[in-house]
């Protein structure tokens, strides 16, 4: 008896436009509408200087939509590198955030020179094998952390705590002293980011969220004299209003060009940070560019290598002039398949739509109140660390709560490497537990066969998730001959959920072909969700 996982939609890649289309410079400009205050907002609660995040949409835009090999996904600074952009910054500087920021751009360089190595070694596809519940829990963290943060600009109060659990023990503080008419801005941002998308009239699906909140959230700025300090008062009390609440750009794009400080750059904490900005940002990238495939209604399979080797060009030109981390970003990516983006002009528009914006309208951009990015961080924040997502975690099976739970908390308590590092450990100690022998983590040699048109492929001992880069190799070497894909784990002793749900994305990027596994039958689940762990039955 034989499970099917998927079907592709189709079976012929579309040849890449020998014009440029039109449509991708409609895509592009609407990308650029929500990626500008986006961008913006990452950079300041990176702690790294506004246009820095511009400077990143701008060079991962042209630079990785011209050299990338995900032509749909977008390349830009994103919320899941919040967390490490801002501890290089506090760690390296030691309280001189302008000396951090510089040490962390040269932290840049080397973790895009080590991304570059990642892609000339074709080691892209590590990603895959990554525990989606791990991730999430990553994810969720970074949400968790980034609410924290940003809780206090909405509020317009500046925290005294540094940690992210100490920054959300404040937020009652934050609460009782905040400044009416800077919540005024944000309360109003947050309720159109979160009610937009229960609005049923067209226009809510037209619209982009961000700019709605900019189009109210300027005026009231404007309103309120924020460009010009002065007090007023308010329910017997006192409040502060001036231009430290809005957006604060550079007179010209050239005085915003800042250079790495490579003094600290082989000390422990930067060598720290290079690991988890390469490894973070690669393996992020990677999975959205698998999402971003499952979207594409065209069913165009990426090169992962290639996009990775963008990547890593366009962090080294970024860190050089002053920007942050770039990854593909699922939101705006997802956004410009909306749009009906059809290649890698879309991309290409996006980022030089967002020069000539910062080019020539500078004035515009510094009249954004601070709230109102700081709002549109929350709500990221919140969408990362929806309670949908540790209820969809804990249908799969306890095991996958418990792995999202620890790097989650763990990530909250100590730092993303070690949360990451904590829940992988664990899946390894869960899965010794239940009698998947050692060599399948180290040494798994999935046994291949052909019969006609049908590519049979047996995974002895554990199908778990190291596994699966093997069964991706082998998978990617069979010809256009090949019309089945037989993947057979009845004689292993555990399938994991990575393994299925990894299978899962691969059978929907399968040219011409179907991927079937057999032998699911014969084992346990641990829930009646279709990808949750199964283990051989006892006797």
């Amino acid at each position: 008896m034989s499970e099917q996982i998927a079907k592709p939609l189709s079976d012929v890649t579309d040849p890449p436009p020998r014009r440029f289309p039109v449509g991708d410079l409609k895509s592009g400009f609407l990308v650029s509408l929500i990626a500008l205050p986006l961008c913006l907002g990452i950079a300041l609660a990176s702690g790294f200087p506004p246009i820095a995040g511009v400077l990143t949409a701008i060079v991962g835009g042209i630079l990785g939509g011209l050299l990338g090999g995900a032509p749909l996904t977008i390349k830009g600074p994103a919320a899941g590198l919040i967390v490490i952009a801002v501890g290089a910054v506090h760690d390296l500087g030691q309280g001189d955030l302008v000396a951090g920021y510089r040490r962390a751009l040269a932290v840049g360089v080397v973790a895009a020179l080590l991304q570059i190595l990642f892609a000339a070694v074709r080691a892209a596809g590590i990603g895959v094998a990554m525990s989606p519940s791990v991730v999430h829990g990553m994810l969720a963290a970074i949400g968790v952390i980034i609410i924290a943060k940003q809780a206090h600009v909405v509020l317009g109060v500046k925290p005294t705590a540094d940690t992210p659990l100490g920054l959300l023990a404040e937020i009652p503080h934050s609460v009782a002293h905040a400044n009416p008419y800077i919540v005024l801005i944000g309360v109003l941002a947050l309720l159109i980011l979160f009610g937009l998308p229960f609005v049923r009239a067209r226009w809510s699906k037209v619209v982009p969220a961000p700019l709605i909140v900019l189009a109210v959230a300027i005026p009231i700025g404007l309103a309120l004299h924020l460009s010009s300090a002065h007090d007023y008062r308010f329910a017997d009390s006192s409040f502060h209003l001036g231009p430290e609440f809005l957006v604060r750009l550079p007179a010209s794009l050239l005085d915003a060009i800042t250079f790495p400080d490579f003094s600290q750059v082989f000390s422990g904490t930067s060598v720290q940070y290079v690991v988890m900005f390469a490894l973070i940002g690669s393996i992020e990238s990677t999975l959205t560019v698998l999402a971003v495939d499952a979207m594409d209604p065209a069913k165009r399979p990426s090169d992962l290598n290639r996009d990775l080797l963008a990547i890593g060009v366009g962090n080294l030109t970024s860190a050089f002039i002053g920007g942050l981390p770039m990854i593909s970003e699922i939101v705006r990516s997802k956004a410009n398949l909306d749009s009906g983006a059809k290649s890698r002009w879309s991309n290409v528009c996006h980022g030089a739509i967002l020069l000539l914006f910062v080019a020539l309208i500078p004035g515009l951009v510094q009249t954004i109140p601070l709230a109102a990015l700081a709002a549109m961080l929350v709500y990221t924040g919140f969408r990362l660390a929806s309670p949908r997502e540790f209820v969809h975690v804990g249908k799969i099976g306890w095991d996958q709560l418990l792995l999202f739970l620890t790097t989650l908390i763990v990530t909250l308590a100590t730092d993303l490497l070690v949360g990451v590092g904590t829940g992988l450990a664990l899946k390894i100690v869960l899965h010794l537990a239940r009698g998947v022998p050692l060599p399948a983590f180290f040494r798994p040699r999935p046994q291949v066969s052909r019969d006609g048109s049908v590519l049979r492929v047996r995974v002895p001992g554990a199908a778990v998730f190291p596994a699966l880069l093997p069964l991706r190799k082998q998978i990617a070497k069979a010809d256009e001959g090949v019309t089945e894909i037989v993947v057979d784990v009845r004689d292993a002793a555990v399938v994991d959920h990575t393994f299925l749900a990894r299978l899962d994305e691969l059978a929907k990027e399968l040219p011409g072909a179907t991927l079937t596994v057999t032998g699911l039958d014969e084992l346990e689940p641990v829930s009646a969700h279709p990808q949750a762990l199964r283990r051989r039955r006892r006797s």
